[in-house]
């Protein structure tokens, strides 16, 4: 069973972990163990201490994290943005990136009338978990055009609460 809660800077470890590990699956190892080092380790406790961030637990073990906040895209300023989502690959397909994304469409809901996300191009299952969950694909690419860019317009969320 999926719990979801505020996150805590004590979990700063563990969502290092896991953001690692999700990445390393789903993107043939992309990022280098190198990146839990504990500088690293510090600096995700200093953002899940300034932010909206929330972890799941998947029968009392730690599952995975999402992160929300304000658009950092100076162009879609005014905006809420999905920061970063990550499920360890032990729990993929268990619901638990659906609970999380759900606690987070439903946070930014309350605070934005619409959001957006920025993926990597090459990550189908993401692209399809995304659509699947009411966000849109744009046109949009950074300037290394290897992320898209959805969007989510929240306000259909709030009328049908």
């Amino acid at each position: 069973m999926t719990s979801i809660r505020p996150a805590d800077p004590a979990d700063a470890g563990e969502i290092a972990r896991v953001y690692v590990a999700s990445w390393n699956q789903g993107f043939g190892e992309l990022m280098p163990p190198a990146v839990l080092t504990a500088e690293r380790v510090a600096r995700w406790r200093e953002t899940v201490a300034g932010g909206n961030w929330w972890v799941a637990e998947y029968d009392g073990e730690f599952a995975g994290f999402v992160g929300i906040g304000d658009s950092r895209d100076p162009v879609e300023a005014g905006l809420g943005e999905l920061d970063t989502i990550a499920v360890d690959p032990a729990y993929w397909r268990h619901g638990v990136g659906t609970a999380l994304l759900r606690k987070a469409l439903g946070e930014l809901a309350a605070q934005y009338d619409q959001a957006i996300l920025w993926t990597l191009a090459d990550y189908p299952q993401g692209q399809n978990f995304y659509v699947k969950s009411g966000w849109t694909l744009t046109d949009t690419t950074r300037a290394d055009g290897t992320q898209l860019m959805y969007r989510h317009k929240l306000q259909n969320l709030k009328s049908a609460t």
